[in-house]
């Protein structure tokens, strides 16, 4: 929320009169202080800030949403909300639940929108502001018929009037970011009072957080990444949990698409490799937020690089979602000046650089290598043999996409 406005500002923002001056500052090209001095003149000092934060809210909001620039977000309630790939994904499970659902601090709507596509959702916010933003922002996705908005305290909703629920406990309850369930908002005491009611649940907490042990073996606990990137963690809860008590990686594509989903017992031990083979493989960080590393490595046959590093090899290449595969062109001891000698001499300067298990500052590793080849490849800086290794490595692609690139021979330079 904005320490600048209040709730009739908001009102007015969502309002007609404020879509005429967003449209009209989506079409100026001026600087800040001129199209401020602009919106003084007729506005108040409130209007003119939320429409200059929202026209910015919205060109970041494109990573989130794809009618981003209809929509409407405070800082704080875009930077929670579930992106709409993910929520639509999460709202496949709700699809199957036969009745109602509820939405506990649904903020500006992220996932609100995914379940009214689903069916009929009543979204519930203490924040009159976030109830406002979210009516808005279902309203720009023309499901206004599909959800009802309610304000007020989650503790006091009666849960026996939905089929199933989903809850954003508020990880900044006190301003400081955490991952503990009891020092969210609600905490796990509110949460497992309000399971006791309704036991058809799914909570969204961070990816780093570490679900209550008495969930242990009732709930499905699912890490959830698209784009390479793991976005939240999901404790599913009865008729929701298809399969309690375990772990589960999903992969999605950017435009939300299921590519993969590994269930299986986390923390398996992974084979330490005698040698760096012709292929590295990089695991979803989904696969290593859930500790489902070791079911991955054994599906494949892979063998991990190093104590403690994810970077798996292996003899033959993987086409598997979870798995990012490089074709492995040398490997020689991480030391700058025979490592820069090697791009030099194979014309290598675009390079992707990645690390684990060293501490080494892929930045400075950069500026000091003075890059300047045509060619492109990927560097891992990590450990090998109890030894700091740089391996060069192409990431493989379709075939007609391979880069026109000489192989190199696999071997530890000395």
């Amino acid at each position: 929320m904005s320490s600048y406005a209040e709730l009739a500002d908001y009102e007015w923002l969502v309002g007609p009169e404020a879509a005429k001056w967003l449209r009209d500052i989506a079409g100026l090209d001026q600087p800040l202080h001129t199209m401020t001095a602009r919106l003084r003149r007729q506005l108040t000092a409130s209007q003119a800030h939320l429409l200059l934060e929202l026209a910015e809210l919205r060109q970041r909001a494109v990573a989130k949403f794809d009618r981003a620039g209809e929509m409407f977000f405070t800082r704080l309630g875009l930077e929670q909300a579930t992106d709409q790939w993910v929520a639509a994904y999460k709202a496949l499970r709700f699809a199957e639940v036969s009745g109602p659902t509820a939405d506990l601090c649904c903020g500006i709507g992220g996932d609100l929108i995914g379940l009214a596509s689903a069916g009929f959702v009543t979204g519930i916010d203490r924040d009159p502001i976030s109830a406002c933003l979210a009516t808005a922002n279902a309203r720009v996705h023309g499901l206004n018929d599909q959800l009802t908005l309610q304000i007020g305290e989650i503790e006091r909703v009666d849960l026996s009037n939905y089929a199933a629920w989903h809850v954003d406990p508020d990880r900044r309850p006190t301003g400081k970011r955490t991952t503990s369930l009891d020092w969210s908002n609600p905490c796990r005491e509110q949460i497992d009072k309000l399971l006791a009611k309704s036991p058809h649940a799914a909570m969204k907490l961070a990816p780093a957080a570490d679900a209550p042990a008495n969930w242990a073996d009732r709930c499905e606990l699912e890490w959830i990444s698209r784009d390479r990137q793991c976005r939240q963690l999901i404790a599913w809860h009865g008729s929701l949990a298809k399969s309690p008590g375990q772990w589960r990686a999903t992969v999605l594509s950017n435009a939300g698409i299921l590519l993969r989903s590994l269930t299986g017992v986390a923390n398996l031990p992974i084979p330490i490799a005698a040698k760096i083979d012709q292929y590295l493989f990089e695991p979803d960080p989904a696969v290593l937020a859930a500790h489902l590393g070791g079911v991955l490595a054994a599906e494949h046959g892979l063998s991990m690089v190093s104590t403690g590093v994810a970077y798996y090899t292996g003899p033959r290449p993987v086409a598997d979602p979870a798995l990012v595969c490089f074709d492995v062109e040398v490997v020689m001891p991480l030391e700058m000046r025979q490592l820069a000698g090697y791009l030099r001499k194979h014309d290598l300067g675009q390079l992707e650089i990645k690390k684990r298990g060293v501490d080494h500052d892929p930045s400075l590793i950069r500026k000091q290598l003075k890059l300047t080849g045509n060619h492109a490849a990927t560097l891992f800086l990590t450990k090998f043999n109890g030894k700091h290794v740089a391996i060069l490595a192409c990431r493989m692609v379709p075939p007609q996409h391979l880069p026109s690139l000489s192989p190199v021979s696999n071997t530890f330079v000395t």
